[in-house]
C-alpha cells in the first residue's frame, strides 16, 4: 500500500471520531472548549518545531503583513469551525455536521471557479447541483436551512481556500494560527477563573487531562493529512475525505441515537448521489489525463 494512502486514511479517521471525544467533555461549554483546544494545541506544535528545529519560517513572516493579514483571516475561520463543530456535537447535531463535511468537497469546487479561475468540468457541475437539489429538499422539509451543515462546509471551505494560497506548510500554518488566537483564549479562561466557574476551578484532574489532549489531537491527524497529501494524487485524496463525514454519519446513528426519518434520508441520497458522480468524474478524468500523457510520452 502506497503509506500515503494510510497516512490520509488515518487522518479522516481520527477527525470522524471527534465526537467522541468531544463528549467526554460535554459539560464544558464549547466556546470553553474551543479556548482549551487552542492553547493545548500551540504547546503542542510549539514543542514539535523545537524538537524539529523549524523556526527559520518566523523571522520571515514577522516582515509580510499581507501573510499575517491572511493567516489572522484563516484563524478566525478555523476557530469559528471548531466552535460550530464542538457545538453541534454538544447538542446532538452530529448527523449536521456528517452533513457538512459531505457537502465540503463540491464547496470546494465552487469555491475554485468564483476564487481561483479554475473552470469545473461538466460532471461537477453536475454533482454541484444535485447537491445543492439536497440543500433545498433539506430546507423545504425542515422549514429551515440546515445551518450548521452549511456553516461547518462554508467556514473549513474558506478555510481550506486560504490555505491552499498559502507560504506556510501545516504544522508552520497551524502553530501561526494558535499564536494568534492564544492571547484571546488566554484572557477569555483568565476572566473564567476570576468569575470561578472555569473547568480549571470546578472540573477534576480528568476533565482537565481531557482537555490538554485536545492538542495532539489537533495537530497529529493535520500533520497526517499532509503527509499523506504530499504521497498519493489529488483524485485518491478526494475519495478517501468522505472517510470522515461517512464516520460520523454512522456514529449519529448507531451511537448517538440522533433521528432519521425518511425526507432526511432523502436528501441526504441526494448528496450522496452528487458525491457519486463527483468520485467518478474525477476518476475518469484522472485516467483521461494519464493515458493522454503515456501517449505523448511514447
Amino acid at each position: 500500500m502506497n503509506p500515503g494512502i494510510l497516512y490520509a486514511t488515518l487522518a479522516y479517521m481520527v477527525w470522524g471520531l471527534f465526537p467522541l471525544y468531544f463528549r467526554q467533555i460535554a459539560d464544558v461549554p464549547a466556546l470553553e472548549v474551543v479556548m482549551h483546544r487552542t492553547v493545548w494545541s500551540l504547546l503542542f506544535v510549539v514543542l514539535l518545531l523545537l524538537v524539529l528545529k523549524r523556526w527559520a519560517w518566523i523571522g520571515q513572516v514577522v516582515r509580510q503583513p499581507k501573510v499575517l493579514g491572511a493567516f489572522a483571516l484563516s484563524a478566525m475561520l478555523l476557530s469559528s469551525n471548531w466552535l460550530i463543530y464542538v457545538w453541534a456535537v454538544q447538542n446532538q447535531h452530529v448527523l449536521d455536521a456528517s452533513l457538512g463535511y459531505f457537502i465540503l468537497p463540491l464547496v470546494n469546487v465552487t469555491f475554485a471557479y468564483a476564487f481561483l479561475g479554475e473552470r469545473p468540468r461538466r460532471g461537477q457541475w453536475m454533482a454541484v447541483g444535485l447537491a445543492a437539489l439536497g440543500v433545498v429538499w433539506l430546507t423545504i422539509q425542515t422549514g429551515r436551512l440546515p445551518w450548521v451543515a452549511l456553516a461547518l462546509a462554508l467556514t473549513f471551505g474558506f478555510y481550506g481556500l486560504l490555505r491552499k494560497v498559502a507560504v506556510l506548510g501545516a504544522l508552520e500554518g497551524l502553530t501561526l494560527e494558535t499564536m494568534m488566537l492564544t492571547p484571546f483564549a488566554l484572557a477569555y479562561l483568565v476572566y473564567g477563573v476570576t468569575q470561578g466557574d472555569s473547568v480549571l476551578l470546578q472540573g477534576d484532574a480528568s476533565a482537565v487531562g481531557w482537555l490538554a489532549i485536545a492538542g495532539p489531537l489537533t495537530a497529529i491527524p493535520l500533520l497526517l493529512f499532509a503527509a499523506g497529501a504530499r504521497r498519493i494524487p489529488m483524485t485518491t485524496l478526494g475519495i478517501l475525505q468522505y472517510v470522515s463525514p461517512s464516520i460520523l454519519f454512522l456514529l449519529s446513528v448507531l451511537v448517538f441515537k440522533e433521528p432519521l426519518q425518511l425526507p432526511r434520508l432523502i436528501g441526504f441520497a441526494l448528496i450522496w448521489g452528487a458525491l457519486v458522480v463527483y468520485s467518478l468524474e474525477g476518476l475518469v478524468n484522472s485516467r483521461r489525463v494519464r493515458m493522454v500523457q503515456a501517449v505523448q510520452a511514447g
